[in-house]
């Protein structure tokens, strides 16, 4: 396609005209320093940061936000900062799930609502990643994706620690009395020692590892720690090519394609992801226009194995060493014959142009094809009479003994009753039983990461480390465990785990895909009739909007209204 001129960029429309409310525009522009050579004939950037004091995993954002200005005014563009909500994964309560929606409101209506010709979106930390390219899919002008990057390796006494896995792990320690306060204190000050995201493969690295297999980073960068000084540079060449993208008239609708999801799926199987990429890449497909579901996970699951031995799938390293040992590009060129390479990239080559030459240092953190940390892929998904529409589990963190398994169910309707019962030294419960907890789902909490439902102290002192649980909420990507999670329909709205009881017999079976309640038809029927919804958990505000909107995980928990086929198009802000 022709290159763009001048007079056709976007923001022409606020800055270019010869009438009041441009005078007004132009005006404001100068009293803040600017001079018309700063603007006139220039794409103007958008760089929406989501820096905060309150989110560890973009505190360099602070600077880094200069880098990528940097960048775009020496490919001769105007940027303009624009912050959005930070969406801080350790300090957000009561989920940061319930604001993910919002994040991607935010950036759609920033976009949309200013004079920007393209953007650079600055996130990393969990929900940040599909916040805000769901807003700027919905939006529809460029825009290219600067990923956080992880923190540092932690350390303790000579050992690497790895976020949230080596916290759960610990923890489980100290509930079984095996760890005493002065590790512990000493724990908190060396696990997590740099800014950046968590540095195992949770939600952050597997969220902004997708962001560069759909072609949405420069090449390389979500691999980048956020304290190498490689960083920085990233963030100025996104600055660059972000420039270079408008005048191209390089778009999303251009960029992204069903090719691109599906290597963004067989990206994630090889990595080991987090659980939650199902429900993210879901609700980032319906936006783009190229829908994808639980079916496609699952078929990629079997054809694509895990090799990235990065923790918790994995047994010793963490995305540090993935950087040193070649990055993401290493890894896709490892599964070169699972994608499909001529999808295209916000670098305006395509996926197999840009991992071509690409190589693994290290052949332990990125294990060849024959020799895998998991046969098959990171995600399973389950079907059957407890979960018509599906649940999910992460059967490379999960015990072996557990992926075909039958047991009792130990049901609990809120996590306070759920965290009486596991720290009861008397409970009866043994390794065989199936711990559930429901009313966890996106409208019975906002679906908060509870799914890693915490063994009971009685088995932990016993040693029992994995036991399968079951619930409508989700868990960290840094989780590991038996943990059958995003269970569909939730119980809030009257799906099948709403009917559970204590005592039931519950089979699950990973291989053959299915998970079964034995609990006789007409039975079922009678505790239907009986059940009670619960009372709504918001009667206002943003809360009541999130239950009345949000679809149910099998969906992406998106809001009905924000689907890409809800309504026609919105138009352009009028300017008068």
């Amino acid at each position: 396609m022709a290159r763009k001129t001048a007079p056709e960029l976007r923001s022409a429309r606020w800055f270019a005209p010869d009438d009041f409310r441009a005078f007004g525009h132009r005006s404001r522009l100068l009293q803040m320093g600017y001079a018309p050579t700063d603007w006139a004939g220039k794409p103007v950037i958008a760089i929406v940061n989501t820096w905060s004091d309150a989110n560890p995993c973009h505190a360099h954002f602070k600077q880094r936000v200069d880098d990528v200005r940097r960048g775009v005014l020496q490919a001769g563009g105007l940027p303009l900062e624009l912050p959005a909500l930070s969406l801080s994964e350790p300090i957000v309560k009561p989920t940061t799930m319930l604001y993910r929606n919002l994040l991607a409101m935010e950036t759609e209506e920033l976009l949309r609502s200013h004079p920007v010709d393209g953007a650079v979106l600055m996130g990393g930390c969990d929900k940040t990643t599909p916040g805000l390219t769901m807003g700027a899919l919905s939006m529809g002008l460029p825009f290219v994706y600067l990923p956080a990057g992880p923190m540092l390796r932690g350390h303790w006494r000579g050992q690497v620690l790895g976020s949230g896995s080596d916290a759960f792990k610990y923890w489980d320690e100290r509930r079984a009395g095996r760890l005493g306060d002065q590790a512990w204190q000493e724990m908190e000050a060396g696990i997590a020692r740099s800014h950046g995201t968590c540095m195992t493969m949770g939600t952050a690295a597997t969220m902004m590892g997708i962001a560069e297999a759909l072609g949405l980073t420069l090449p390389g960068a979500s691999s980048i720690p956020a304290a190498d000084a490689g960083h920085i540079r990233m963030a100025a060449a996104c600055g660059r090519r972000i420039v270079e993208m408008v005048w191209d008239d390089l778009t999303p609708a251009r960029v992204l394609s069903r090719a691109s999801f599906d290597n963004a799926i067989a990206c994630a199987m090889a990595m080991g992801c987090s659980t939650n990429a199902i429900i993210h890449l879901i609700a980032m497909g319906r936006r783009a226009g190229h829908p994808v579901t639980l079916d496609d996970f699952d078929a990629a699951s079997r054809r694509v194995p895990v090799i990235a031995n990065i923790r918790p799938s994995g047994e010793r390293w963490l995305m540090e060493d993935f950087f040193y040992a070649g990055g993401l590009p290493a890894l896709l060129q490892r599964i070169r014959g699972h994608l499909k390479t001529d999808a295209m990239t916000v670098n305006g080559r395509s996926l197999g142009d840009n991992i071509a030459g690409a190589e693994v240092y290290h052949d332990d953190v990125i294990r060849p094809l024959d020799h895998p940390i998991y046969a098959e892929g990171a995600l399973a998904v389950l079907r059957g009479n407890l979960a018509p529409d599906g649940v999910c589990i992460k059967p490379s963190a999960c015990a072996p003994h557990l992926l075909r398994h039958t047991g009792r169910a130990m049901v609990f309707d809120d996590y306070p009753a759920l965290k009486r019962a596991v720290d009861d030294t008397d409970l009866d419960v043994t390794g065989d039983d199936i711990l559930v907890l429901r009313y966890a789902g996106p409208q019975g909490a906002g679906m908060p990461e509870w799914g890693m439902l915490p063994i009971p102290t009685r088995l932990l002192k016993a040693g029992v480390t994995d036991m399968l649980r079951l619930s409508d909420a989700r868990m960290s990507g840094t989780s590991y465990g038996g943990c059958l999670l995003h269970c569909a329909p939730e119980a809030a709205i009257g799906g099948p785990l709403a009917l559970v009881q204590t005592g039931d017999r519950i089979s699950v079976d990973v291989p053959a895909r299915s998970i079964h309640l034995h609990v006789d038809d007409a039975e079922l029927a009678a505790r239907r009739a009986a059940w009670v919804a619960p009372p709504p958990r918001y009667e206002r505000g943003y809360g009541w909007l999130f239950n009345r909107h949000v679809l149910q995980a099998d969906q992406g928990c998106d809001f009905d209204f924000l689907e890409t086929g809800f309504g026609a198009p919105v138009a352009e802000p009028e300017i008068f």
